[in-house]
């Protein structure tokens, strides 16, 4: 058994004991209800279980929760799919999914919805050049299944984000 505390969408929880073998995926579903963060593959191949990890410097980045146990997060501040909306309002990204139908089964959204946020994160601190858009949305989401086949949806999702708003996430020319 492990002690496990962490911040989970701004809300700290534990200190709680946990086997060793526990999964973060796991904990999220069994210990906390929170069944938005999907548990797909099993080996960290098709992402849809990521959740966003805030690192100490103000950047974050996602982590895969299938692979990696409930412990090797303690102490940390994460981000799952159930954080996004604020006050039952949607954020841009999740309604920019919505109306591109970025989505079909819905399976793989939370860990694009992740990616995409950290992807927004990281341009408002370090904005592109609109000849890299296309690449630096693609690179993002790489690695990321869908088996319906939304990739481009997702990707023109992302796309129309950053382009409503270039001063925010494009260099100036």
């Amino acid at each position: 058994m492990t002690k496990l505390a962490l911040t989970i969408n701004g809300r700290a929880h534990g200190p709680i004991d946990v086997r060793d073998d526990l999964t973060m995926n796991d904990f999220l579903r069994e210990f906390l209800g929170m069944t938005g963060t999907k548990f797909g593959c099993g080996a960290a191949q098709c992402l849809s279980c990521v959740v966003i990890v805030d690192l100490p410097d103000g950047t974050s980045e996602t982590n895969p929760t299938c692979v990696a146990s409930a412990a090797s997060f303690h102490g940390k501040k994460i981000r799952t799919i159930e954080g996004h909306a604020e006050d039952g309002q949607l954020t841009v990204l999740q309604k920019a999914f919505i109306e591109h139908f970025a989505f079909q089964c819905g399976y793989c959204t939370p860990g694009f919805l992740n990616e995409g946020q950290v992807l927004l994160e990281r341009l408002a601190r370090t904005p592109v050049a609109r000849a890299d858009l296309e690449t630096t949305i693609a690179e993002a989401l790489d690695g990321h299944l869908c088996r319906c086949t939304g990739y481009v949806k997702y990707h023109e999702a992302m796309r129309d984000v950053i382009l409503a708003n270039p001063r925010r996430f494009l260099k100036s020319s």
